[in-house]
């Protein structure tokens, strides 16, 4: 049988992406919608504040990725 845990179906919305807590204690970053500009990935981070700057990292690469090209 199935549980809820209200605790892991919540979602943080932040900078354009959803930041999910998964059962595993890893975290679900992606996009709320196309087109994307990174693509949703999982991370073991341990904090929402980790998530948040790891997300921030990935988005500033893409950005200078993008400027560079």
């Amino acid at each position: 049988m199935t549980t809820f845990e209200p605790e892991h179906n919540q979602a943080v919305r932040y900078r354009g992406f959803l930041i999910m807590p998964q059962v595993n204690n890893t975290w679900l970053v992606r996009p709320e919608r196309s087109p994307m500009k990174l693509l949703p990935f999982r991370t073991q981070s341990s904090s929402l504040e980790d998530v948040k700057a790891l997300l921030d990292l990935r988005l500033s690469q893409v950005l200078i990725a993008n400027h560079a090209a």
